[in-house]
C-alpha cells in the first residue's frame, strides 16, 4: 500500500520538477504560447488556419516584420530603440522603384537596372541608420528622439520621390525577392532565416556580439572593460538600417507596387516580436530565436483576425496590448 502511494507522489514531483525547468526557458515559454494560439485559431477557423498553403502565407508575412525585429533586437540589446525602420523601408523602396521605372516620379529621366536599385535602396537604409547612430552615439541624443524625427523625415522624403502616388510597372524580376522561390522555399523566408541565423552567430558566438550584450547591459562597466559602447550604439543603428530597407525591398517584391502605404507599421510590428520574443527594453538581455518566435506569434495573432473576419480596428487594439503587456511583464520581472 505504501508503495502505490509513494509512486504517485514521485510521478508528480518529477513532473513538477520537468515544469519548472520547461518554464525556466524563455523559448519554450513562447514556443507552448505559440503553439496554444494556433491551436485556439485551428479550432475557431475550424482547420482552415493550419492548412499547409496558410502557414506558409503566415511565414512569408512574417519575414519582413522578422527582419524588422532582428533589427529592433540589435538596437534594444544597447538600451536603445529604433522607431524610424518603417520609414526607412518606405522611403528606401520609394526611391528605388520612382529610378527603376519610366514613370513622372522618375528623377532621371531612365529606369536604372534592377542591380543598381537594390544596391541604392540597401546604401539608403545604411546611409539613414549611420545618421541615426551619430546622432545617438556621437553627439549624446536620445535614440527615441532621433529615430522618430527620422522617421518623419523618411515620410516626406518618400512624398517628395512619389508625390502620393503609387509607383507600379516594376522590373518583373523583383517579384523574386517577394514571392520567388530558393529550393522550393518562398524567398522571403530564406533571406529572414538567414540572416537571423548571421545573427545568431555574431551575437552568441563573437567578440561584437558580447560587446553588444554588455554595452547594453551596463555601459560604464563596458567601458571600463576597454569596450568602445559608442561605436557599438552607431553599428547597431547602421544595421538596423540596412534590415529596414532590406525589409522593404521584400515588401515591394511581394507587392509589385511602392507607394506611402509601403513598410506601415513595420516598426510597431517589429518592437513587438522583439518585445514578446523576449528582449528587455533596458538593455542587455534578448536572443534572436525568441524574436523568430514572437515574430511567428504575431503573425499568427493576424493571420488568424483576417480568417476569422475580425474588424481591421481590432489589429491595433491587440498589436497595442501586447506591447503593453510585454513592457509590463519587463518591468515586473526586473523588480524581481
Amino acid at each position: 500500500m505504501a508503495e502505490i502511494v509513494e509512486k504517485p507522489e514521485a510521478f508528480r514531483a518529477t513532473a513538477q520538477k520537468i515544469i519548472k525547468r520547461v518554464f525556466r526557458h524563455e523559448n519554450a515559454v513562447l514556443i507552448i504560447i505559440l503553439a496554444g494560439i494556433m491551436g485556439v485559431v485551428a479550432v475557431l477557423s475550424k482547420g482552415r488556419s493550419v492548412s499547409r498553403l496558410n502557414l506558409s502565407n503566415i511565414l512569408v508575412q512574417s519575414s519582413t516584420r522578422g527582419l524588422a525585429a532582428i533589427g529592433e533586437l540589435f538596437v534594444l540589446l544597447t538600451a536603445g530603440i529604433d522607431l524610424s525602420i518603417g520609414g526607412i523601408a518606405l522611403t528606401s523602396s520609394v526611391m528605388a522603384a520612382s529610378l527603376m521605372t519610366t514613370g513622372h516620379q522618375n528623377i532621371i529621366g531612365a529606369p536604372i537596372p534592377l542591380g543598381v536599385g537594390i544596391m541604392l535602396m540597401l546604401l539608403m537604409g545604411l546611409g539613414i541608420g549611420a545618421v541615426n547612430g551619430l546622432a545617438v552615439s556621437r553627439l549624446g541624443m536620445s535614440s527615441v528622439i532621433v529615430t522618430l524625427a527620422m522617421w518623419i523625415m523618411s515620410t516626406g522624403f518618400a512624398y517628395a520621390f512619389c508625390k502620393g502616388f503609387t509607383i507600379q510597372l516594376l522590373p518583373r524580376s523583383l517579384a523574386f525577392f517577394g514571392a520567388g522561390n530558393i529550393a522550393g522555399v518562398p524567398a522571403p523566408i530564406v533571406i529572414f532565416i538567414g540572416i537571423a541565423v548571421l545573427v545568431y552567430f555574431v551575437l552568441n558566438h563573437t567578440a561584437f556580439g558580447r560587446s553588444v550584450f554588455a554595452a547594453g547591459g551596463n555601459p560604464v562597466s563596458a567601458w571600463l572593460a576597454g569596450i568602445n559602447v559608442k561605436r557599438i550604439q552607431f553599428l547597431v543603428l547602421v544595421f538596423s538600417g540596412f534590415l529596414g530597407a532590406l525589409a522593404g525591398l521584400v515588401i515591394m517584391g511581394r507587392c509589385m507596387v511602392a507607394g506611402m502605404l509601403t513598410g506601415g507599421g513595420l516598426e510597431l510590428d517589429g518592437i513587438a516580436a522583439a518585445l514578446i520574443g523576449g528582449v528587455s527594453l533596458a538593455g542587455g538581455k534578448g536572443s534572436v530565436i525568441g524574436v523568430v518566435i514572437g515574430s511567428v506569434i504575431i503573425g499568427v495573432i493576424n493571420n488568424g483576425m483576417n480568417i476569422l473576419a475580425v474588424g481591421p480596428a481590432y489589429d491595433d487594439i491587440v498589436k497595442g496590448g501586447i506591447i503593453f503587456a510585454a513592457v509590463a511583464i519587463d518591468v515586473i520581472r526586473r523588480r524581481r
